[in-house]
């Protein structure tokens, strides 16, 4: 298989480093529509430039428009759609299921990839994906390699092989959201697994002040051999709100394990940390059990040395480490730093760089031995700035027969271009020679050409002026870069029909979900008509019951093996001939992801609880307008929003649910772990009714009979 490395680009100079560093396909988003809304992005002018750049140096270019879209915003994402297309973008991520469907019968020829933020943790949604025409999906880092290699439908698979690890399952993560106004399902997303929070069991403090939801930096290239023999299609690196440089170094890196470069491994890991380390982890992909970085969320840097010896005016240090003036660094117990403006030697003379011991001032009061980091190395970053740019090799052909038109034909491994000069004369004094054409066909310059190849074909005796030579290359040239770079094309977009869906549309009653037995019995004398439990021994016991319904475990690699006869589902997959509910993880935000959900057979539509309520009612009042029936929409309106469901027992939990997250405005969140799951609830319980006939769905966690009782009755 040959691989693809994909990297980020979060403006142009970050686009142009990934391209003469050695990337093959790079992503970026736009202003609107992409998971990161805080990066520089692109307008609409530099996209197309940004398309053009990249055609013309042979690397494909992915734009991202993966966040959930509203209603009122389908007309402008389409319309982006259109002008990204007919502009030649190679293909589109997307999120959005609607969108997904929809944009894939109004344009069934664009190349679309199911986003990492779909969460395609699920051989099942990855399988519906492929029946749906997507050309690839991007899989969610919590699979591991042996996962991945079982995963035998033929679609392209990409994944992330270095950078920021998101903690909770991709499209998941509600935290921003529901504790500010920032989803990051709309790529706002406020890094709330990056702040301190203390845990706590039953009142009692376990750990204080730690960055107990922050991960390590995800890095693979010590096992890169393996990704090498897999069926990954695609590696991507992550970094669209990184620099330039790390853009560049990490490209480069990465390219030199793929083409299975000879280089030190251990001295690029060096500058690497220099550039930017949150402490390196090989992720859940190669089974990691060191994943967390909890003392600190920040660039740590590379360790050089140890301070010796402290005045009022000057800091001792003993290096282990090159440091040269203008490094920055950062002295790591004290969390101070500084750059490092004068270096002196042990006789106190001004250096410029050192891997002994030095002095440097004391401007920020250190008064501790302290371990010292370099977090910005000035030489390497400089260096970076001036990387080699790509060259294109093509075979030049010229033609100069007497009596005939000069021809030049330039030919790279798919295009071929051919351009025509004067009538070949006779020589009257000096004939041209072959070597003084070859010499000026090769004057390529600053061009991104190169040729080693070129044929010259001549008469005997010929006059030929240089400056046309000169002119016919340039044209021949400007001709070549204008057929790779050119990426227009002429699209319409298809009529979409909506067939009436046979939807029984009895909205007005309530289902709850329950979290022990005796929860379940006192909901069983009331009036609900679905009750979802999380306890396969429980639902067993109590399945005969059709009010009973199982909410089968998040995330799982195979879940069409684990459905029961009434199933609560949280991911894509087949709905079809089964009798299945959604669960709000499936992210409805718009009239089109609701009517397709049905189409595909779901029962019911669970409406995404990032909405509010007016944005609710015009979704149920669109609904009707466009589709012409009534939908079935299920609203959570009480209890406690899963904020965050994350793989594996990342804060050491027991079985007990007595467990809460503190954070510095000491709101308790609720957290527990169960089946390899960690789950974040929200610090406070959503109470909220509406004004139209829906599903109430109220979820009940550690409430008693009396409270399960006086919450049905707000709702009835």
């Amino acid at each position: 298989m040959v691989h693809e490395l994909l990297s980020p680009a979060g403006d142009m100079e970050c686009l142009y480093q990934a391209i003469h560093n050695g990337a093959d396909a790079v992503y970026l988003g736009l202003k609107k529509f992409g998971a990161r809304a805080y990066s520089k992005n692109f307008s609409n002018e530099e996209v197309v430039d940004a398309i053009k750049t990249a055609h013309l140096y042979g690397v494909k270019v992915y734009v991202t428009m993966n966040t959930l879209v509203k209603d009122n915003e389908v007309e402008e994402f389409l319309n982006q759609v259109h002008f990204l297309y007919s502009n030649g973008v190679d293909a589109i991520l997307m999120q959005d299921f609607g969108m997904i469907n929809l944009v894939r019968r109004m344009y069934p020829k664009l190349e679309i990839h199911a986003s990492t933020q779909t969460n395609n943790s699920s051989i099942d949604t990855i399988k519906m994906f492929y029946n749906l025409g997507v050309k690839r999906v991007v899989l969610s880092r919590e699979l591991t390699l042996e996962e991945i290699e079982k995963i035998d439908i033929p679609i392209e698979l990409e994944v992330f092989i270095h950078g920021a690890l998101c903690i909770s399952y991709s499209g998941n993560c509600l935290m921003s959201s529901m504790i500010g106004t920032r989803s990051g399902n709309r790529g706002e997303c406020a890094g709330s697994c990056r702040l301190k929070y203390d845990l706590v069991k039953d009142n009692k403090t376990i750990i204080k002040d730690k960055y107990l939801l922050s991960t390590k930096e995800l890095n693979t290239s010590y096992d890169f051999d393996k990704l090498l023999k897999s069926n990954i299609k695609s590696f991507k690196i992550e970094g669209r709100m990184k620099s330039p440089e790390y853009v560049g170094f990490i490209t480069k890196f990465y390219r030199k394990l793929i083409d299975k470069e000879k280089f030190n491994i251990e001295d690029e890991l060096d500058k690497l940390k220099t550039i930017y380390n949150r402490s390196f982890t090989t992720g859940h992909l190669f089974n990691s059990s060191s994943i967390m970085n909890i003392d600190t969320p920040n660039h740590i840097g590379l360790e050089i040395g140890k301070v010796i010896d402290i005045t009022k005016s000057k800091i001792k240090i003993k290096l282990t480490k090159e440091l040269n003036q203008f490094d920055g660094i950062r002295f790591m117990e004290s969390k101070k730093g500084l750059i490092v403006n004068y270096l002196y030697d042990k006789n106190n003379k001004l250096i410029s760089s050192s891997n002994d011991i030095v002095y440097i001032d004391n401007k920020i009061g250190l008064t501790t031995k302290d371990s010292v980091f370099k977090t910005l190395d000035y030489k390497l970053v400089n260096s970076l700035n001036k990387y080699n740019l790509k060259k294109i090799d093509i075979k030049i052909s010229f033609k100069a027969i007497k009596n005939n038109k000069i021809k030049v034909i330039l030919e790279d491994n798919c295009n071929k271009v051919e351009v025509e000069g004067n009538v070949v004369l006779s020589a009257k004094n000096y004939p041209i020679t072959k070597e003084d054409i070859k010499k000026h066909l090769l004057k390529l310059g600053n061009t991104p050409f190169s040729c080693n190849d070129i044929i010259i074909d001549i008469s005997d005796n010929i006059f030929i002026p240089i400056k046309e030579i000169n002119e016919l290359r340039r044209k021949a040239v400007d001709k070549l870069i204008n057929n790779r770079s050119y990426s227009k094309r002429n699209i319409k977009r298809n009529k979409v029909i909506f067939n009436k869906l046979d939807i029984n549309s009895n909205n007005n009653y309530l289902v709850c979900s329950i979290n022990n037995e005796k929860q379940l019995l006192t909901c069983l004398k009331l009036d609900f008509k679905r009750i979802y439990i999380n306890d396969l021994d429980l639902y067993n016991k109590y399945k005969d019951n059709e009010k009973i319904y199982y909410m089968l475990d998040r995330n799982q690699f195979n879940i069409e093996s684990n459905l029961v006869k009434n199933s609560l589902i949280s991911e894509y997959l087949d709905f079809n001939n089964k009798n299945l509910i959604g669960n709000y993880s499936l992210n409805v935000y718009n009239i089109y992801t609701a009517y397709y959900l049905l189409l595909n057979g779901l029962k019911t539509i669970p409406v995404s609880v990032e909405l509010n309520s007016d944005e609710i009612k015009n979704l149920y009042n669109n609904f009707i307008d466009k589709f012409r029936f009534f939908p079935p929409l299920e609203i959570l309106v009480y209890g406690r929003v899963e904020n965050m469901i994350i793989k594996g027992n990342i804060l050491n939990l027991d079985k007990n649910y007595n467990y809460d997250l503190i954070d510095k405005r000491k709101r308790c969140f609720k957290v527990y772990y169960k089946n390899n799951l960690t789950h974040i609830l929200n610090y406070e319980k959503r109470n909220t009714s509406y004004k139209f006939k829906f599903i109430k769905r109220l979820d009940f966690y550690d409430e008693d009979e009396s409270e399960i009782i006086d919450t049905v009755k707000q709702f009835t």
